[in-house]
């Protein structure tokens, strides 16, 4: 993989970015309703928000304001 794959489950307002392939063993919660995902070797293979959009409502709008001018 790349690129990180990123998918926004709407009806469940959960955001995931899978940075790698591999099967999960294991989450750490890094902050509220911010996990990352380990695999066997304990390295990161993705990156889960729930609660996606408050939680990333203050950055979205300057986000998408910069994507725009790039």
């Amino acid at each position: 993989m790349n690129k990180p794959l990123v998918n926004y489950d709407s009806k469940k307002d959960v955001l995931y970015i899978a940075t790698r392939k591999g099967r999960e063993e294991e989450f750490v919660e890094v902050a509220p309703g911010i996990n990352v995902e380990l695999d066997e070797k304990g390295e990161v293979i993705g990156i889960e928000i729930l609660n996606a959009s408050l939680c990333l409502k203050p950055i979205a709008k300057p986000l998408y304001k910069h994507m725009q001018l790039a």
